[in-house]
């Protein structure tokens, strides 16, 4: 009876952890859907222009992205839970690069409202010239695109403890822990072509797959068919270890 009970919580937890993780996809692609539109990078007055003219479509696309970090966040505290038993240590190293990620995209999120305040007007910034505060406003954007790479480090980096848990717990079908580091690997491989060879995006287009379906089949997976029965095998963490 314990070991029932035990698999159903684990269910639920798996469950609620798909649901959270397909949650935080939807919501991020749509907020960075939306706040890519208005911004012309590299033309102040234009980009000013564009987002004034549609203030409101810029702020709910930043607030669906500070909407989409809680539920990352969740989603990995979820994930915590489940994979807690399995290592401990591990466990929380995920969690920690994907509190450290959300926390510097939180900060790049009011870069984005101090943008839009500069737009804005505010009294504070009567002694700026229009032209100036057009450039001082595409900074701060500039700024957080910047700090979108550094939180885009520890995303890539979360996903390797992430996946070895995957691949040693049996809650899941090893591929998706293959799947997991592959899409680090190619998080990182993206980084480094944004950091070293800006303008060559290309290179890094046949990535994406693989990032969609390793994240995307993992909440799916979560969400619909939970963890396997086997896993409902006692498992006992001392120092992160099986027993």
């Amino acid at each position: 009876m314990s070991d029932e009970v035990n698999l159903m919580s684990q269910c639920g937890i798996a469950r609620m952890a798909g649901l959270l993780y397909l949650a935080f996809i939807v919501t991020f692609a749509t907020s960075t859907f939306i706040q890519g539109h208005p911004i012309a990078w590299g033309e102040a007055g234009a980009t000013a222009n564009a987002i004034v003219a549609s203030q409101g479509v810029f702020r709910l696309g930043v607030t669906l992205e500070l909407v989409a970090a809680l539920l990352f966040l969740l989603a990995a505290w979820a994930l915590y839970v489940l994979f807690k038993p399995v290592n401990s240590n591990l466990a929380l190293l995920f969690l920690l690069l994907n509190a450290v990620g959300v926390a510097i995209e939180c900060v790049d999120l009011l870069l984005h409202f101090s943008a839009l305040t500069i737009y804005t007007g505010s009294t504070a910034l009567s002694a700026f010239k229009p032209d100036q505060l057009q450039t001082l406003g595409l900074v701060f954007l500039k700024l957080s695109g910047n700090g979108g790479m550094v939180c885009g480090l520890f995303y890539a980096a979360w996903l390797f403890p992430l996946g070895y848990l995957v691949i040693k717990s049996r809650l899941l079908p090893k591929i998706f822990g293959i799947l997991l580091i592959l899409d680090g690997i190619s998080l990182m491989i993206c980084l480094v072509q944004m950091w070293f060879l800006p303008g060559y995006e290309k290179w890094t287009y046949p990535l994406y797959p693989v990032m969609f379906i390793a994240e995307c089949g993992l909440g799916l997976w979560l969400a619909i068919m939970g963890v396997k029965e086997r896993a409902s095998t006692p498992i006992v963490a001392t120092g992160g270890q099986r027993r």
